[in-house]
């Protein structure tokens, strides 16, 4: 198999970490690159005796820019972006390695991606559209779960049985060209957390390179299905506000931002959630009502 940086990025892991490092350093065609984001738990700690390269930042600059420091702290021509709380065998990790060999014109691959009861992970995905964005604002996703127009995730079974090229996948755990990453100049680092996998999709699909799904390889994600963390909700909509902003007309963008402002006012006032969920949509809400659109 052709060589494989793994980069997977902690940021206190500590429960999960060694789990999934520890298997992947005991393979001889890759090479594992584990980042730490300043964090609290020893995290890192867990790992300095596995042959792995371990990389302590002062600070938790966000996910993306942990994964750059990672995949340029690398060689290999293949590098394999993976959570902490994922977990990819030989196998799986050498399918999709075997993807990019036999088509140089695709420059990421995604595996199926399950929890860890071994349900299906809806890892595909569609682009954000204010179409989608107002749908979920009114809960249409959950009145019409297999409509294209509701929603951004590939809800359709038959399109996790067979190799596809989605608009874009979950950045848990993905595969790509060394050469494809320095082209593009890594992952956004404007993304603190959410939205860099949406943004480097679509760029590589922009510098003419294909993305693929390849069913046979399987991810288990411990955090796969896993709703947003109540305190994470106003990052999402600055992500989901940052894409829009830098990838869409000034006109879309806005209608976006407002689109983002009422799911954010309905969930927080109907929501299937709590007391800490309905708070977490309202500071959500007050973030997008307060967002200044980049020139």
């Amino acid at each position: 198999m052709t060589l494989v940086d793994v980069v997977v990025v902690s940021y206190n892991s500590l429960d999960e970490l060694r789990v999934c490092v520890e298997p992947l350093s005991r393979l001889e065609d890759v090479n594992v690159i584990v980042v730490d984001n300043a964090s609290s738990d020893g995290s890192l700690e867990s790992v300095t005796d596995l042959p792995v390269t371990a990389i302590a930042l002062g600070a938790n600059g966000g996910f993306a820019h942990g994964c750059n420091e990672g995949w340029r702290a690398g060689g290999s021509p293949y590098v394999l972006l993976l959570n902490p709380d994922a977990r990819i065998d030989a196998i799986s990790l050498r399918t999709l390695a075997a993807v990019l060999d036999a088509d140089p014109t695709v420059g990421a691959v995604a595996p199926r991606i399950v929890d860890a009861a071994g349900e299906l992970d809806h890892s595909q995905r569609r682009e954000p559209r204010l179409r989608s964005t107002y749908a979920q604002a009114f809960f249409l996703h959950r009145l019409f779960p297999r409509a294209g127009w509701t929603d951004e995730l590939v809800r359709d079974p038959v399109a996790y049985e067979r190799p596809g090229s989605p608009e874009w996948v979950s950045g848990a755990a993905l595969m790509l060209r060394r050469d494809v990453l320095a082209e593009l100049d890594g992952l956004d680092e404007g993304f603190f957390m959410y939205g860099e996998d949406i943004d480097l999709c679509r760029r590589l699909r922009a510098a003419g390179h294909g993305l693929r799904f390849e069913p046979a390889a399987t991810v288990v994600h411990a955090g796969g299905a896993s709703a947003p963390r109540p305190a994470l909700l106003p990052v999402l909509a600055s992500s989901r506000l940052r894409y829009a902003a830098k990838h869409r007309g000034r006109t879309v963008a806005a209608l976006e931002r407002l689109g983002i402002a009422l799911g954010a006012a309905t969930h927080a006032l109907v929501g299937r959630g709590g007391l800490s969920e309905r708070r977490g949509h309202a500071r959500a809400l007050r973030l997008a009502l307060s967002h200044r659109p980049q020139n």
